[in-house]
Protein backbone atom coordinates (compact mmCIF):
# COMPACT_ATOMS: atom_id res chain seq x y z
CA UNK A 1 0.00 0.00 0.00
CA UNK A 2 1.16 3.39 -1.37
CA UNK A 3 1.86 6.13 2.15
CA UNK A 4 -1.17 8.85 2.22
CA UNK A 5 -2.40 11.55 4.07
CA UNK A 6 -5.73 11.88 5.60
CA UNK A 7 -8.24 15.21 5.65
CA UNK A 8 -10.63 15.20 8.57
CA UNK A 9 -13.70 17.28 7.34
CA UNK A 10 -15.94 18.49 10.03
CA UNK A 11 -17.27 21.82 10.94
CA UNK A 12 -15.16 23.18 7.63
CA UNK A 13 -17.78 21.37 4.93
CA UNK A 14 -15.78 23.00 1.50
CA UNK A 15 -12.83 23.20 -0.39
CA UNK A 16 -12.36 26.62 -0.86
CA UNK A 17 -10.73 28.73 1.50
CA UNK A 18 -10.14 25.73 3.99
CA UNK A 19 -6.70 26.12 5.79
CA UNK A 20 -6.75 22.60 7.08
CA UNK A 21 -7.03 21.11 3.43
CA UNK A 22 -4.76 23.56 1.87
CA UNK A 23 -1.87 22.64 4.21
CA UNK A 24 -2.98 18.84 3.61
CA UNK A 25 -2.75 19.39 -0.38
CA UNK A 26 0.64 21.20 -0.13
CA UNK A 27 2.09 18.19 1.59
CA UNK A 28 4.06 15.28 -0.71
CA UNK A 29 1.89 12.75 0.00
CA UNK A 30 -1.44 11.90 -1.93
CA UNK A 31 -4.93 13.44 -0.07
CA UNK A 32 -7.91 10.74 0.88
CA UNK A 33 -10.93 13.09 2.24
CA UNK A 34 -12.65 11.76 5.14
CA UNK A 35 -16.01 12.65 6.50
CA UNK A 36 -16.87 10.86 9.89
CA UNK A 37 -20.80 10.55 10.88
CA UNK A 38 -20.04 10.65 14.24
CA UNK A 39 -22.30 8.19 16.57
CA UNK A 40 -21.25 10.00 19.95
CA UNK A 41 -23.11 13.13 18.48
CA UNK A 42 -25.73 11.70 16.47
CA UNK A 43 -27.63 9.02 18.64
CA UNK A 44 -28.91 12.59 20.66
CA UNK A 45 -30.60 13.40 17.66
CA UNK A 46 -33.96 13.53 16.16
CA UNK A 47 -34.49 11.00 13.18
CA UNK A 48 -35.42 14.07 11.42
CA UNK A 49 -32.64 16.43 12.09
CA UNK A 50 -32.27 19.77 10.08
CA UNK A 51 -28.82 19.60 10.67
CA UNK A 52 -28.16 16.25 9.31
CA UNK A 53 -29.93 16.98 6.48
CA UNK A 54 -28.00 19.49 5.40
CA UNK A 55 -24.56 18.39 6.29
CA UNK A 56 -25.65 14.95 4.32
CA UNK A 57 -26.47 17.21 1.23
CA UNK A 58 -23.81 19.36 1.78
CA UNK A 59 -21.63 16.47 1.82
CA UNK A 60 -23.11 15.14 -1.63
CA UNK A 61 -21.88 18.23 -3.22
CA UNK A 62 -18.28 17.85 -1.91
CA UNK A 63 -18.02 14.16 -3.11
CA UNK A 64 -19.19 15.34 -7.02
CA UNK A 65 -16.60 18.30 -6.71
CA UNK A 66 -14.27 15.79 -5.50
CA UNK A 67 -14.92 12.72 -8.25
CA UNK A 68 -14.36 15.81 -11.08
CA UNK A 69 -11.22 15.45 -9.92
CA UNK A 70 -10.90 11.58 -9.69
CA UNK A 71 -11.11 11.47 -5.99
CA UNK A 72 -14.48 11.23 -3.71
CA UNK A 73 -15.00 11.34 -0.02
CA UNK A 74 -14.89 8.83 2.73
CA UNK A 75 -18.15 8.87 4.58
CA UNK A 76 -18.10 6.71 7.49
CA UNK A 77 -20.78 6.44 10.52
CA UNK A 78 -19.20 5.36 14.32
CA UNK A 79 -16.60 6.88 16.87
CA UNK A 80 -13.88 8.57 15.28
CA UNK A 81 -11.59 6.10 16.99
CA UNK A 82 -13.13 3.01 15.75
CA UNK A 83 -13.09 4.55 12.65
CA UNK A 84 -9.46 5.35 12.27
CA UNK A 85 -9.08 1.69 13.53
CA UNK A 86 -10.57 0.18 10.83
CA UNK A 87 -8.95 2.85 7.97
CA UNK A 88 -5.39 1.79 9.18
CA UNK A 89 -6.77 -1.63 8.39
CA UNK A 90 -6.94 -0.52 4.32
CA UNK A 91 -4.27 2.38 4.30
CA UNK A 92 -0.62 3.86 5.41
CA UNK A 93 -1.49 6.59 6.72
CA UNK A 94 1.22 8.58 7.27
CA UNK A 95 -0.27 12.05 8.73
CA UNK A 96 -4.10 13.51 9.26
CA UNK A 97 -4.92 17.25 8.59
CA UNK A 98 -8.22 18.79 10.24
CA UNK A 99 -8.80 21.85 11.81
CA UNK A 100 -9.18 23.27 15.34
CA UNK A 101 -12.40 22.37 16.78
CA UNK A 102 -13.00 24.16 20.34
CA UNK A 103 -16.16 22.64 22.30
CA UNK A 104 -15.08 20.34 25.30
CA UNK A 105 -16.38 16.85 23.44
CA UNK A 106 -14.02 17.96 20.76
CA UNK A 107 -11.16 18.50 22.59
CA UNK A 108 -11.87 15.00 24.21
CA UNK A 109 -12.46 12.99 20.78
CA UNK A 110 -9.25 14.73 19.47
CA UNK A 111 -6.82 13.93 22.31
CA UNK A 112 -8.12 10.41 21.76
CA UNK A 113 -7.64 10.00 18.14
CA UNK A 114 -4.32 11.63 18.47
CA UNK A 115 -3.02 9.08 21.25
CA UNK A 116 -4.28 5.97 19.05
CA UNK A 117 -2.48 7.68 15.84
CA UNK A 118 0.64 8.29 17.69
CA UNK A 119 0.74 4.98 18.71
CA UNK A 120 1.27 4.00 15.36
CA UNK A 121 3.79 6.77 14.28
CA UNK A 122 1.09 8.81 13.07
CA UNK A 123 1.17 12.48 12.64
CA UNK A 124 -1.68 14.29 14.11
CA UNK A 125 -1.77 18.31 12.07
CA UNK A 126 -4.75 20.51 13.51
CA UNK A 127 -4.86 24.07 12.30
CA UNK A 128 -6.68 27.39 12.73
CA UNK A 129 -9.48 27.37 10.59
CA UNK A 130 -13.24 28.74 12.33
CA UNK A 131 -12.00 31.84 13.85
CA UNK A 132 -9.59 35.14 12.93
CA UNK A 133 -8.73 34.88 16.57
CA UNK A 134 -8.60 32.02 18.67
CA UNK A 135 -7.97 30.84 22.26
CA UNK A 136 -5.84 33.27 23.94
CA UNK A 137 -4.75 35.07 20.90
CA UNK A 138 -6.97 38.13 22.11
CA UNK A 139 -5.75 38.80 25.90
CA UNK A 140 -4.90 41.27 28.70
CA UNK A 141 -1.82 42.42 29.47
CA UNK A 142 -1.35 39.68 32.10
CA UNK A 143 -2.62 37.31 29.68
CA UNK A 144 -5.58 36.27 31.27
CA UNK A 145 -8.73 36.50 29.29
CA UNK A 146 -11.50 39.12 28.47
CA UNK A 147 -14.61 38.62 30.11
CA UNK A 148 -16.15 41.55 29.09
CA UNK A 149 -17.13 42.09 25.37
CA UNK A 150 -16.13 45.78 24.54
CA UNK A 151 -12.54 45.80 26.02
CA UNK A 152 -12.13 41.92 24.00
CA UNK A 153 -13.36 43.61 20.60
CA UNK A 154 -11.14 46.88 20.79
CA UNK A 155 -7.81 44.43 21.24
CA UNK A 156 -9.47 42.07 18.34
CA UNK A 157 -9.90 45.25 16.58
CA UNK A 158 -6.25 46.78 17.23
CA UNK A 159 -4.50 43.45 15.97
CA UNK A 160 -6.55 42.82 13.17
CA UNK A 161 -5.50 46.70 11.94
CA UNK A 162 -2.16 45.14 11.62
CA UNK A 163 -2.58 42.65 9.21
CA UNK A 164 -2.64 43.81 5.80
CA UNK A 165 -5.23 41.38 4.40
CA UNK A 166 -7.09 38.24 5.01
CA UNK A 167 -5.50 35.16 4.17
CA UNK A 168 -6.85 32.75 1.24
CA UNK A 169 -6.11 29.39 1.33
CA UNK A 170 -6.70 28.43 -2.01
CA UNK A 171 -6.71 25.05 -2.78
CA UNK A 172 -7.86 24.68 -6.40
CA UNK A 173 -4.30 24.87 -8.06
CA UNK A 174 -3.51 21.67 -5.57
CA UNK A 175 -6.13 19.17 -6.24
CA UNK A 176 -3.98 17.23 -8.44
CA UNK A 177 -2.69 15.98 -4.87
CA UNK A 178 -6.24 14.26 -4.23
CA UNK A 179 -5.75 10.18 -3.88
CA UNK A 180 -7.34 9.03 -6.78
CA UNK A 181 -10.00 6.67 -6.16
CA UNK A 182 -12.51 5.38 -7.72
CA UNK A 183 -16.40 6.96 -6.51
CA UNK A 184 -17.15 5.03 -3.57
CA UNK A 185 -20.90 3.40 -3.27
CA UNK A 186 -22.97 5.66 -2.38
CA UNK A 187 -25.37 6.31 0.83
CA UNK A 188 -28.62 7.39 1.66
CA UNK A 189 -29.65 9.28 5.27
CA UNK A 190 -31.94 6.50 5.31
CA UNK A 191 -28.74 4.09 6.01
CA UNK A 192 -27.79 6.08 8.62
CA UNK A 193 -31.07 6.19 10.66
CA UNK A 194 -32.17 9.13 9.73
CA UNK A 195 -34.55 11.12 7.10
CA UNK A 196 -34.72 14.20 5.35
CA UNK A 197 -36.17 17.08 7.18
CA UNK A 198 -38.47 19.14 5.55
CA UNK A 199 -36.47 22.25 6.83
CA UNK A 200 -33.91 23.56 4.80
CA UNK A 201 -31.30 25.77 5.41
CA UNK A 202 -32.05 29.14 3.77
CA UNK A 203 -28.79 30.32 1.54
CA UNK A 204 -26.89 33.51 3.23
CA UNK A 205 -27.03 36.68 2.36
CA UNK A 206 -23.99 38.84 2.23
CA UNK A 207 -24.83 41.41 -0.52
CA UNK A 208 -23.97 45.16 0.00
CA UNK A 209 -27.88 45.87 0.59
CA UNK A 210 -28.36 43.40 3.28
CA UNK A 211 -24.87 44.41 4.59
CA UNK A 212 -25.37 48.15 4.59
CA UNK A 213 -29.22 47.88 6.21
CA UNK A 214 -28.43 45.69 8.69
CA UNK A 215 -28.04 47.88 11.86
CA UNK A 216 -30.94 49.87 10.56
CA UNK A 217 -33.14 46.75 10.14
CA UNK A 218 -31.69 44.24 12.52
CA UNK A 219 -34.61 44.68 15.53
CA UNK A 220 -37.20 44.31 13.55
CA UNK A 221 -38.64 40.55 13.29
CA UNK A 222 -41.17 41.00 10.75
CA UNK A 223 -38.20 42.09 7.84
CA UNK A 224 -36.59 39.42 6.64
CA UNK A 225 -33.22 41.31 6.83
CA UNK A 226 -30.74 39.08 8.47
CA UNK A 227 -28.15 37.51 6.73
CA UNK A 228 -28.79 33.83 8.15
CA UNK A 229 -25.02 33.27 8.09
CA UNK A 230 -25.44 31.63 10.87
CA UNK A 231 -25.84 27.93 10.30
CA UNK A 232 -23.14 28.47 7.21
CA UNK A 233 -20.16 29.83 9.51
CA UNK A 234 -21.51 26.41 12.51
CA UNK A 235 -20.92 24.49 9.78
CA UNK A 236 -18.26 25.78 7.12
CA UNK A 237 -19.75 26.10 4.54
CA UNK A 238 -18.11 29.90 4.07
CA UNK A 239 -15.10 30.44 5.93
CA UNK A 240 -14.75 33.33 8.22
CA UNK A 241 -12.28 35.05 6.26
CA UNK A 242 -14.62 35.24 3.85
CA UNK A 243 -17.56 36.57 5.83
CA UNK A 244 -15.56 38.98 7.58
CA UNK A 245 -14.04 40.79 4.05
CA UNK A 246 -17.50 41.46 3.05
CA UNK A 247 -17.75 42.93 6.53
CA UNK A 248 -14.82 45.25 5.90
CA UNK A 249 -15.77 45.92 2.36
CA UNK A 250 -18.87 47.41 3.49
CA UNK A 251 -17.65 49.60 6.34
CA UNK A 252 -20.00 47.74 8.63
CA UNK A 253 -18.87 48.34 12.06
CA UNK A 254 -22.28 46.44 13.91
CA UNK A 255 -22.10 43.47 11.57
CA UNK A 256 -18.43 43.15 11.81
CA UNK A 257 -19.35 43.17 15.98
CA UNK A 258 -21.62 40.34 15.48
CA UNK A 259 -18.52 38.15 14.17
CA UNK A 260 -16.52 39.36 16.87
CA UNK A 261 -19.00 38.13 19.27
CA UNK A 262 -18.89 35.05 18.09
CA UNK A 263 -15.16 34.71 18.77
CA UNK A 264 -15.92 36.28 22.13
CA UNK A 265 -17.89 33.76 22.96
CA UNK A 266 -15.56 30.94 21.43
CA UNK A 267 -12.77 31.64 23.32
CA UNK A 268 -15.20 32.33 27.35
CA UNK A 269 -15.88 28.53 26.60
CA UNK A 270 -12.39 27.39 25.95
CA UNK A 271 -11.09 28.91 29.06
CA UNK A 272 -14.29 28.03 30.70
CA UNK A 273 -15.87 24.94 29.90
CA UNK A 274 -17.19 24.74 33.05
CA UNK A 275 -19.98 27.05 32.12
CA UNK A 276 -21.74 24.97 29.94
CA UNK A 277 -23.05 23.48 33.20
CA UNK A 278 -22.46 25.72 35.72
CA UNK A 279 -23.26 29.62 36.05
CA UNK A 280 -19.87 31.69 35.19
CA UNK A 281 -21.42 33.66 37.88
CA UNK A 282 -21.15 31.03 40.97
CA UNK A 283 -23.81 32.82 42.99
CA UNK A 284 -26.34 32.20 40.26
CA UNK A 285 -26.13 29.20 40.49
CA UNK A 286 -28.51 29.47 44.47
CA UNK A 287 -31.40 30.75 42.23
CA UNK A 288 -34.19 28.45 43.55
CA UNK A 289 -35.61 28.13 39.75
CA UNK A 290 -39.50 27.13 40.04
CA UNK A 291 -38.55 24.93 36.91
CA UNK A 292 -42.76 24.40 36.19
CA UNK A 293 -42.90 21.79 33.33
CA UNK A 294 -46.44 22.88 32.43
CA UNK A 295 -44.93 26.22 31.75
CA UNK A 296 -41.99 25.12 30.07
CA UNK A 297 -44.16 23.54 27.77
CA UNK A 298 -46.18 26.32 27.10
CA UNK A 299 -43.18 27.82 26.52
CA UNK A 300 -41.96 25.35 23.82
CA UNK A 301 -45.13 25.81 21.98
CA UNK A 302 -45.49 29.20 21.60
CA UNK A 303 -48.92 29.02 23.99
CA UNK A 304 -48.08 31.32 26.99
CA UNK A 305 -50.48 34.45 25.89
CA UNK A 306 -47.55 36.29 25.15
CA UNK A 307 -47.84 36.88 21.04
CA UNK A 308 -43.56 37.99 20.64
CA UNK A 309 -43.01 35.43 22.87
CA UNK A 310 -45.09 32.77 21.19
CA UNK A 311 -44.31 33.61 17.77
CA UNK A 312 -40.88 33.20 18.33
CA UNK A 313 -41.21 30.14 19.63
CA UNK A 314 -43.53 28.91 16.58
CA UNK A 315 -41.02 30.34 14.03
CA UNK A 316 -38.11 28.58 16.03
CA UNK A 317 -39.88 25.05 15.84
CA UNK A 318 -41.25 25.54 12.28
CA UNK A 319 -38.25 26.63 10.48
CA UNK A 320 -35.06 25.69 13.11
CA UNK A 321 -34.64 29.93 13.14
CA UNK A 322 -35.60 32.34 15.50
CA UNK A 323 -34.75 36.34 14.91
CA UNK A 324 -32.18 37.54 17.77
CA UNK A 325 -34.30 40.35 18.87
CA UNK A 326 -37.13 37.39 19.73
CA UNK A 327 -34.74 35.04 20.91
CA UNK A 328 -33.35 37.66 23.51
CA UNK A 329 -36.77 38.16 24.69
CA UNK A 330 -38.29 34.28 24.75
CA UNK A 331 -35.01 33.52 26.51
CA UNK A 332 -35.57 36.34 29.31
CA UNK A 333 -38.97 35.07 29.35
CA UNK A 334 -38.09 31.81 30.43
CA UNK A 335 -35.46 32.92 33.19
CA UNK A 336 -37.19 35.94 34.36
CA UNK A 337 -41.07 35.35 34.22
CA UNK A 338 -41.02 31.58 34.28
CA UNK A 339 -38.00 31.37 36.56
CA UNK A 340 -37.58 28.46 34.83
CA UNK A 341 -33.43 27.45 35.03
CA UNK A 342 -31.52 28.64 31.82
CA UNK A 343 -30.16 25.48 30.88
CA UNK A 344 -33.51 24.12 29.58
CA UNK A 345 -33.70 27.05 27.51
CA UNK A 346 -30.75 26.40 26.16
CA UNK A 347 -31.04 22.53 25.52
CA UNK A 348 -34.04 23.38 23.55
CA UNK A 349 -32.19 25.92 21.60
CA UNK A 350 -29.66 23.45 21.12
CA UNK A 351 -31.98 20.95 19.57
CA UNK A 352 -33.93 23.06 17.20
CA UNK A 353 -31.37 26.17 16.33
CA UNK A 354 -30.21 25.53 12.91
CA UNK A 355 -27.28 27.89 13.61
CA UNK A 356 -26.95 26.21 16.92
CA UNK A 357 -23.30 27.01 18.42
CA UNK A 358 -22.52 25.71 21.79
CA UNK A 359 -20.09 29.14 22.85
CA UNK A 360 -23.12 31.12 21.50
CA UNK A 361 -26.31 29.23 22.52
CA UNK A 362 -24.77 28.73 26.67
CA UNK A 363 -23.11 32.64 26.38
CA UNK A 364 -25.71 34.14 25.50
CA UNK A 365 -28.46 32.45 27.34
CA UNK A 366 -26.34 33.42 30.55
CA UNK A 367 -26.28 36.35 29.41
CA UNK A 368 -30.49 36.26 29.53
CA UNK A 369 -30.13 34.73 32.96
CA UNK A 370 -27.81 37.23 34.19
CA UNK A 371 -25.52 34.54 35.40
CA UNK A 372 -22.57 34.84 32.72
CA UNK A 373 -19.68 37.17 31.76
CA UNK A 374 -20.55 40.60 30.54
CA UNK A 375 -24.66 39.64 31.30
CA UNK A 376 -27.14 41.59 31.53
CA UNK A 377 -28.11 42.81 35.17
CA UNK A 378 -30.65 40.73 36.82
CA UNK A 379 -32.86 43.52 37.09
CA UNK A 380 -33.14 43.63 33.53
CA UNK A 381 -36.34 42.12 32.31
CA UNK A 382 -38.00 43.12 29.08
CA UNK A 383 -41.73 43.78 28.86
CA UNK A 384 -43.00 41.70 25.93
CA UNK A 385 -45.40 43.91 25.86
CA UNK A 386 -43.50 46.95 25.35
CA UNK A 387 -41.36 44.91 23.16
CA UNK A 388 -44.27 44.25 20.74
CA UNK A 389 -44.59 48.21 19.91
CA UNK A 390 -41.20 48.90 19.33
CA UNK A 391 -40.29 46.10 17.27
CA UNK A 392 -43.50 44.99 15.54
CA UNK A 393 -46.05 47.01 16.47
CA UNK A 394 -48.02 46.88 13.28
CA UNK A 395 -48.17 43.16 14.37
CA UNK A 396 -46.53 41.88 10.83
CA UNK A 397 -44.35 39.32 12.54
CA UNK A 398 -47.00 38.37 14.91
CA UNK A 399 -49.74 37.26 12.69
CA UNK A 400 -47.00 35.52 9.82
CA UNK A 401 -46.46 33.20 12.81
CA UNK A 402 -49.53 33.11 15.18
CA UNK A 403 -52.72 32.17 13.19
CA UNK A 404 -55.24 33.04 16.02
CA UNK A 405 -54.19 36.21 17.73
CA UNK A 406 -56.56 38.44 18.44
CA UNK A 407 -59.04 35.64 18.67
CA UNK A 408 -60.72 33.69 20.98
CA UNK A 409 -58.55 30.87 20.20
CA UNK A 410 -55.66 32.88 21.37
CA UNK A 411 -54.46 31.33 25.09
CA UNK A 412 -54.68 34.12 28.32
CA UNK A 413 -51.28 35.07 29.76
CA UNK A 414 -49.77 32.26 31.93
CA UNK A 415 -48.50 35.17 33.89
CA UNK A 416 -49.35 38.63 35.14
CA UNK A 417 -45.74 40.73 33.93
CA UNK A 418 -45.67 42.87 36.77
CA UNK A 419 -46.31 40.12 39.04
CA UNK A 420 -43.97 37.88 37.65
CA UNK A 421 -41.18 40.86 37.55
CA UNK A 422 -41.36 41.21 41.74
CA UNK A 423 -41.17 37.56 41.73
CA UNK A 424 -38.39 37.09 39.72
CA UNK A 425 -36.34 40.45 41.54
CA UNK A 426 -37.52 38.66 44.87
CA UNK A 427 -35.81 35.19 44.10
CA UNK A 428 -32.43 36.18 42.37
CA UNK A 429 -32.29 39.05 45.14
CA UNK A 430 -32.33 35.69 47.77
CA UNK A 431 -30.03 34.19 46.25
CA UNK A 432 -27.40 36.60 45.13
CA UNK A 433 -27.74 38.60 48.94
CA UNK A 434 -24.75 36.88 50.40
Amino acid sequence: MNDISIFWFRRDLRLDDNAGLYWALLGHLPVLPLFIFDTEILEDLPKNDARVSFIFKTLQNIRKDLQVHGSDLLLYQGTPSEIFEELLKHYTIKSVFTNHDYEPYAIKRDAEVKALLSKKGIEFLSFKDQVVFERDEIAKADASPYVVYTPYMKKWKAKFSKHTHLRVYDTKPLVGNLLPINPSTNIHIEDMGFELSKIQVPSYDLSSASIQNYEETRNFPALESTSRLGPHLRFGTISVREAMKYAIAEKNEVFWQELIWREFFMQILWHFPETVENAFRKKYDRISWRNNETEFTAWKEGRTGFPLVDAGMRQLKETGYMHNRVRMLTASFLCKHLLIDWRWGEAYFAEKLLDYELSSNVGNWQWAAGSGVDAAPYFRIFNPSSQLEKFDKNYKYIKRWVQEFDTEDYPSKIVDHKEARTRALATYKIALQN
